[in-house]
């Protein structure tokens, strides 16, 4: 059976979303079509209103709809203590443990020659500048444990060292090559209690 243009174009361009195969896409297409039309104009709306207002934070580099985010202006958060994330998922996953009370540089990516990512990239040399602003105390790292995750972390280090800054990771109990995001809230409360300092050999 030969397919509407229409129906083939939402199909595929719901293919875009994370674990959304032709399968999904076909089941999500016609209930949004058939079954709930009002749902998918507010879907469609929603959707519009996001991509023209949602912006990075010129501070931290966070999505959301303000220059400067609520968690940057929030006099009540410790500006001395750094977390550092690969993307704005991550920041929200870390926010639900209520664990950390400091602020976020969101590096929107990870290192990764192959692909033209570089420092200039991910705005290294801006968080080298707000560590020098704000006198930070301690930076933690919170990247995935992924080749490139690992990599960053390593060239940060690096960096960070030299500016007599401490540094510290999110201790063991994150799987290798596992996504913060997905990582239960437990868990991940764990990994940033028990951080460790990168470099120290005990």
């Amino acid at each position: 059976m030969k397919v509407s243009k229409n129906i083939e174009s939402l199909m595929s361009s719901l293919q875009i979303l994370p674990g959304v195969g032709p399968k999904t896409a076909k089941r999500l297409s016609l209930f949004l079509l058939g079954e709930n039309k009002e749902g998918a104009k507010n879907l469609s709306s929603s959707i519009d209103t996001a991509l023209n207002s949602i912006k990075h934070c010129k501070i931290c580099g966070v999505l959301n709809d303000l220059d400067e985010c609520a968690i940057c202006t929030d006099l009540s958060r410790d500006e001395k203590y750094l977390c550092i994330v690969e993307s704005t998922s991550d920041l929200f996953a870390i926010e639900e443990t209520n664990e950390f009370q400091g602020k976020y540089f969101v590096l929107n990516g990870l290192l990764s020659p192959i692909d033209g990512i570089g420092p200039d990239e991910l705005k290294i040399k801006k968080l080298l500048n707000l560590c020098t602003q704000r006198e930070i105390k301690e930076v933690i790292i919170a990247l995935n444990s992924t080749l490139e995750g690992e990599a960053t972390s390593y060239f940060l280090l690096e960096n960070l060292k030299e500016m007599n800054i401490k540094v510290t990771k999110l201790a063991e109990g994150v799987p290798a090559g596992g996504d913060l995001d997905y990582v239960d809230n437990n868990t991940l409360k764990r990994a940033f209690s028990w951080r460790r300092e990168l470099g120290d050999k005990s």
